[in-house]
C-alpha cells in the first residue's frame, strides 16, 4: 500500500490531488495547517487528516513523528504554497516589492518545501519506490518568463516566480543527492485557486493531473525534471 503526504491540502490542488491518490488506491495524509478544515476535507475524500504548517518546524517534526509511528512514507507532495498578494489582493510588484514580502513567501514556498523534505527524507529512505513531487509553477521558468508577448512574461510578480525558480533548484539539488528517490518539480497550470484570487482560466482537476501522475511514476520514471501536463518544460 502506498502512503502519501500532501502538505496545504485541505482546500484547491493540494484536495484534488487527495482525492485523485485516494481513488487510485493510496493511503493519503492530508496536510493542512487548520485541524479542522483539515478533518472535514480529509473526511469528504476518504484521507486521513494530519496537522502541517510548513513554516513551524515543531509541527512538521511532529506530523513526521505520526507518519513514521503508522508505518512510514512513499510519496511527497510537497503543495502548500502562497503568491504573496498586498492588501487590495494585487500581485506586489517590482517597484512595491520589499525584502519583508519576498522572505515570506519564501518561508512558505521554499523553506518550508526544505523543512519537509528533511524531516520525511528519513522515512522515504526506506521506501521500495519512494517519490517526491514538487510543486512548482510556469512563472519559475526563466526561459519562458523572457518570452516577450506571454503570459509569463506580463506577470509582474518578483516574490513568487523567484520562489518557484527556487524550488525548480532545490528539486535538481536533491535529485542528484538522492538518486533512489523520484523527484520532481511540476507546473499544473493557471488554476482557478485561492492562492491567485480564482483569477485561474483551469479547473483543480485539471491543474491536479500532472501532480498526480507524478505522484504515480515508478522507480524506472525520470527524477531532477520539470513538467507540466505536455511534457518536460524549459528552465
Amino acid at each position: 500500500m502506498t502512503r502519501t503526504l500532501i502538505t496545504g491540502a485541505n482546500k484547491g490542488l493540494g484536495r484534488e490531488t487527495a482525492r485523485r491518490l485516494v481513488a487510485a488506491g493510496h493511503t493519503v495524509y492530508l496536510g493542512s495547517r487548520d485541524a479542522e478544515r483539515g478533518r472535514r476535507a480529509a473526511e469528504e475524500v476518504g484521507a486521513r487528516a494530519i496537522v502541517i504548517d510548513v513554516t513551524d518546524p515543531a509541527s512538521v517534526a511532529a506530523a513526521a513523528k505520526t507518519v513514521e509511528a503508522e508505518g512510514g512514507l512513499d510519496v511527497l507532495v510537497n503543495n502548500a504554497g502562497i503568491e504573496g498578494r498586498s492588501g487590495g489582493n494585487g500581485v506586489i510588484g517590482a517597484a512595491e516589492v520589499t525584502a519583508a514580502a519576498m522572505r515570506t513567501v519564501f518561508e512558505t514556498n521554499v523553506f518550508g518545501m526544505v523543512e519537509v523534505v528533511h524531516a520525511f527524507l528519513p522515512l522515504l529512505q526506506r521506501s521500495a519506490a519512494p517519490v517526491v513531487v514538487n510543486v512548482s509553477s510556469g512563472l519559475a521558468s526563466l526561459t519562458r518568463v523572457s518570452e516577450p508577448g506571454t503570459p509569463t512574461y506580463a506577470y509582474p510578480g518578483v516574490a513568487y516566480p523567484a520562489s518557484k525558480t527556487a524550488v525548480n533548484m532545490v528539486t535538481v539539488q536533491f535529485a542528484k543527492a538522492f538518486p533512489g528517490i523520484r523527484i520532481n518539480a511540476v507546473e499544473p497550470g493557471y488554476t482557478a485557486t485561492d492562492l491567485n484570487g480564482n483569477t485561474g482560466t483551469q479547473t483543480v482537476a485539471e491543474g491536479a493531473e500532472i501532480i498526480v501522475r507524478m505522484a504515480q511514476i515508478g522507480p524506472d520514471g525520470p527524477t531532477g525534471g520539470y513538467f507540466d501536463v505536455e511534457g518536460p518544460l524549459p528552465w
